[in-house]
């Protein structure tokens, strides 16, 4: 990633940060839930962190972002010369320079489904109120899989930063959108079946979930419906979305 920033003096810079606060590589990257690795390439100049870890960073060590993209520390009570100003704002604009495209730039046919899916959702949910089989589950399995589903179909990343390839990095975040799964590198090579897994898994959750809590409502009554009702829930709607993706995702990265 070509930017502005001296990547010696910046990876001095975090160095000499990181030693004052008494912490090791792997403390600092456990504080930022990144690898030690990562953090090592930054302090020997070999990659700079992607922007979003810039706020973090500069709380961790009671710096600013202005100083850590100028790689000094700043008097406080000095107003910033117009040089230095624009050099930061040179950098501040430069440092993002890639800008993968988000999913509705691109054709695909896994857009066309999602709404297909969503109407059949409707439908099937509606039956279940009509039976008196409506669980507080079956609300929150749908409103969550319609949620992450317009994200990952409409207005996820098809790519990632090439950062991503360059240091082994377990959190993804996308504005209020945060992914983080230890143990599991998000890179290039594991992203498109990632996402392919997070989209199935949002149309099979709304297609089929009102189905099996028809079934349920058969087989268990009263309390005893509410806690399949949870179990269920709890295993479809979270394990059976997290596990695909750290199962694919270890395949193919």
């Amino acid at each position: 990633m070509t930017t502005n920033i001296d990547k010696q003096k910046f990876g001095a810079f975090i160095s000499m940060l990181r030693k004052e606060k008494g912490m090791t590589q792997k403390e600092l990257a456990r504080k930022l839930s990144i690898s030690d690795k990562a953090v090592s390439k930054w302090e020997t100049a070999a990659s700079v962190p992607k922007i979003d870890l810039l706020m973090p960073l500069a709380d961790i060590f009671g710096v600013t972002v202005t100083e850590l993209l100028m790689c000094q520390r700043l008097e406080r009570e000095n107003a910033l010369s117009a040089t230095q100003v624009e050099q930061v704002v040179k950098t501040a604009i430069s440092y993002p320079k890639e800008k993968p495209p988000r999913a509705y730039h691109t054709k695909s046919k896994w857009r066309r489904l999602f709404p297909i899916a969503c109407a059949l959702a409707c439908i099937e949910a509606w039956l279940c109120y009509k039976s008196g089989c409506m669980t507080v589950g079956l609300i929150v399995s749908l409103g969550l899989s319609a949620s992450f589903g317009a994200y990952f179909f409409f207005l996820v990343k098809e790519r990632l930063p090439a950062y991503y390839d360059e240091c082994r990095i377990c959190l993804y975040t996308d504005g209020i959108f945060e992914m983080n799964l230890p143990g599991l590198s998000f890179n290039n090579k594991n992203w498109g079946k990632i996402l392919t897994a997070a989209r199935a898994w949002s149309v099979a959750i709304m297609l089929f979930y009102p189905i099996v809590c028809y079934i349920l409502s058969f087989l268990f009554k009263g309390i005893w419906l509410d806690i399949a009702d949870l179990i269920l829930c709890l295993s479809l709607t979270l394990g059976g979305l997290f596990i695909p993706i750290y199962r694919v995702g270890k395949m193919c990265g």
